[in-house]
């Protein structure tokens, strides 16, 4: 029994082995491969106007490549209410994708300068689909609640969360433990949430 996970994003596949790491379905260890190892290289056009949409876009496209198996994919981003939710869905491509985080967390935090207290409310929202061998595709959708920092702090995370302030540690994302990021964000929430989805459908699927 096996999982394609639609990333190439080694960080990602890290925190994905760790959370389904005693994964079982029908009684069966579950490995946890990403596209790349499978071989799949294609280019998904991420054309969808939430993160739910761009999930399901990519499960669906990696799933025309493997038919028949258990593809699961995520979209993630950062929204700052302050700047109008941006980067949202954009977060990945913002300021270019080969842009350093650094300089966009920098970007970031300069926009929200003026802003004080409750006005830095941000969250990352974690949506992820997975496309089952009937055809059939589900989704889940969590967040993290958090405020933006002053400035970079912590070498533990990646991408903005250096930036991302978490109550009630009062810490960035980027200072917590792996195990105290795990239990409270937004991707650990929609990964947690899909394993039950999969557990109950092959569950009712015998």
């Amino acid at each position: 029994m096996e999982i394609v996970f639609a990333t190439g994003n080694n960080n990602k596949m890290h925190e994905i082995r760790r959370i389904y790491s005693d994964l079982k379905i029908n009684d069966q260890k579950v490995e946890i491969y990403s596209m790349k190892e499978k071989g799949i290289d294609i280019d998904i056009v991420e054309d969808g106007k939430t993160f739910a949409e761009n999930a399901i876009i990519k499960v669906k496209a990696v799933a025309a490549c493997l038919p028949g198996s258990i593809i699961l994919a995520d979209d993630s981003g950062l929204e700052i209410d302050y700047i109008n939710k941006e980067p949202g869905i954009y977060s990945a491509r913002y300021m270019g994708e080969d842009t350093p985080y650094h300089e966009k967390n920098l970007n970031l935090i300069d926009r929200v300068k003026d802003a004080v207290g409750e006005e830095r409310s941000a969250r990352f929202v974690c949506a992820v689909a997975a496309a089952l061998p009937d055809g059939s595709v589900i989704h889940t959708t969590q967040t993290m609640e958090g405020r933006i920092a002053y400035e970079e702090r912590g070498n533990n995370g990646f991408g903005y969360d250096p930036i991302f302030l978490v109550p009630p540690y009062e810490q960035t994302s980027a200072e917590l433990s792996e195990d105290e990021k795990n239990a409270i964000s937004h991707r650990g929430k929609a990964l947690r949430a899909m394993r039950k989805m999969l557990e109950d459908y092959f569950s009712k699927a015998g």
